[in-house]
């Protein structure tokens, strides 16, 4: 067995008296739970949860079950004792596929929100109402596309369901945007006001900040930062993206 596979233990839970503030929030490609040696081992994507520690955590390219595909969302939860939502962009009876949320704190409701585009990969948006001791936060889970047309039509669709100033909304994801000045950056900018973007793909060694969290009103967002482990750069290609938000 590989040293590094990890066995996972609940992440500890929130007692229902505490105040949530500061919440850790994380955003992780977990690459289908397929490591960067090839294996598929949902086990380590568990380990670099419990690594975290975070409240609430933003996943993509996660299996969400079918003939072919085991759901390893359900693992992760099973781990972790969390509150689950699963949002599919792809959706066959072999294989259901997409973004997904976990979450010490209660799910209120949620909607998924499609941003497929043409003939390219299906992507879609997870768009979740949590309750962090009466305390109310909206979190929308993506994975956008490769090309950049593609994502500047996802990131219009985006910004017309952020139009709310009922609750703080943050957006994290895999926004798949390389190049720092690209339009799509520019307009959650201008949304969201600039955020720190460290580094996180690939893994063993992050050239791109691929991997993006946003908070709006922005002052909330107290820290930013990657969680490079050793776990982590062998678990999935993407490093997961950690932020402190405080109310």
């Amino acid at each position: 067995m590989d040293d590094l596979t990890a066995t996972a233990v609940p992440i500890r839970q929130a007692a229902p008296d505490l105040n949530p503030w500061p919440v850790t929030i994380a955003t992780y490609n977990i690459h289908a739970a397929v490591g960067t040696d090839g294996r598929f081992a949902p086990e380590r994507v568990a380990g670099v949860l419990q690594e975290l520690d975070a409240d609430i955590i933003a996943l993509q390219e996660v299996p969400l079950g079918g003939s072919r595909t085991p759901n390893v969302l359900t693992m992760l939860q099973e781990a972790t004792g969390f509150h689950a939502a699963e949002g599919p962009a792809c959706i066959r009876p072999e294989r259901r596929y997409g973004n997904a949320v976990l979450t010490r704190y209660p799910i209120l409701s949620m909607r998924t929100i499609d941003l497929s585009f043409g003939s390219r990969e299906p992507r879609g948006a997870l768009d979740a109402d949590i309750n962090c001791h009466g305390h109310m936060l909206r979190v929308i889970a993506t994975h956008l596309g490769l090309r950049p047309a593609e994502r500047r039509d996802q990131i219009r669709r985006l910004l017309q369901v952020f139009d709310t100033e009922e609750m703080p909304v943050i957006l994290m994801g895999d926004i798949n945007e390389w190049f720092v000045w690209g339009r799509s950056l520019r307009w959650l900018v201008s949304h969201f006001q600039a955020v720190p973007a460290p580094r996180t793909f690939p893994s063993r060694r992050p050239l791109f900040a691929l991997d993006r969290i946003w908070i709006r009103p922005r002052n909330r967002l107290v820290h930013v930062q990657v969680h490079d482990s050793r776990l982590a750069r062998l678990a999935s290609d993407h490093l997961p993206l950690i932020a402190h938000i405080d109310g």
